[in-house]
């Protein structure tokens, strides 16, 4: 499948024995200080980086990068877009009213960078986590919406699940596809309004599959006595421990490191 969002790798590494909470805020810090990185040196080091700590978590590298196999039409389409409609002053050629500069070429391979650096660090995140672990961390984070009566369990668990059944979904239409074309349809020749038209057919068995999981799930819920966060109580309680500390330190160092090299070099 050439999606790795939504998907949980099992494995004992320091990364994945990490208290999810703690995965939350690196991951969160790590995606704002991606959005401050403008020089080559700051993207490759922010790439090492999380080559390094994707080595870590024994994930294989080629797995998560075929993850973006699903994004690489919008990384190819937005790079065309800000190699012809970025101005700039070095000209490299010019066909007709379509100027190509330098400076549209340097936009286009950062938001290339980015969008990849981007969707390998949130990969990571649901590769090493279970998602129960997932779901508890964001209704740790949410806890304090409840002053104001929002269901923070409730949500956590809407966005788990459907963080969850992303891979699943995709699955499901591929199967779909492949059924369809055994029986004579074809989803490649033709041009972009083509392609397009011959994707309605698609969408109608898919929300019916989607339709029919989820109120299979909500079956299989309430004949498990689920009731939301009415007194309900954890089998493992999260703890932050001394290695929790230590990557919360490397976090830090990161972000600083990163700011020099970005700024300086």
């Amino acid at each position: 499948m050439n999606i790795a969002i939504g998907q949980y790798y099992p494995e004992n590494s320091v990364v994945h024995n990490l208290d999810p909470r703690m995965k939350l805020i690196a991951v969160t810090a790590y995606i704002v200080s991606l959005f401050s990185v403008t020089s080559v040196w700051g993207y490759l080091f922010t790439a090492s980086f999380l080559i390094l700590i994707i080595i870590m978590s024994k994930v294989p590298i080629l797995y998560v990068l075929k993850g973006l196999k699903a994004i690489a039409f919008i990384i190819i389409f937005t790079s065309i877009l800000n190699i012809f409609f970025t101005q700039g002053d070095t000209v490299l050629f010019s066909v007709w009213r379509i100027t190509v500069t330098a400076e549209g070429l340097a936009a286009a391979g950062r938001i290339a960078a980015r969008l990849i650096l981007l969707i390998a660090g949130s990969s990571l995140l649901t590769l090493t986590t279970s998602p129960i672990k997932l779901s508890d961390a964001l209704e740790f984070f949410m806890r304090p919406l409840k002053v104001i009566r929002v269901p923070a369990h409730e949500i956590a668990m809407m966005m788990t699940i459907a963080l969850r059944f992303i891979p699943t979904l995709v699955e499901e239409m591929q199967k779909i596809m492949k059924a369809q074309m055994a029986r004579g349809a074809d989803f490649a020749s033709g041009g972009l309004v083509k392609k397009a038209k011959s994707i309605v057919p698609l969408l109608v068995p898919l929300f019916v599959s989607a339709f029919r999981r989820a109120d299979e799930l909500a079956l299989a819920m309430e004949s498990r006595c689920y009731r939301g966060d009415i007194n309900r109580t954890k089998m493992k309680k999260m703890k932050f421990m001394t290695r929790d500390f230590i990557a919360a330190g490397v976090i830090v160092l990161f972000i600083g490191v990163g700011m020099i090299v970005n700024n300086f070099l």
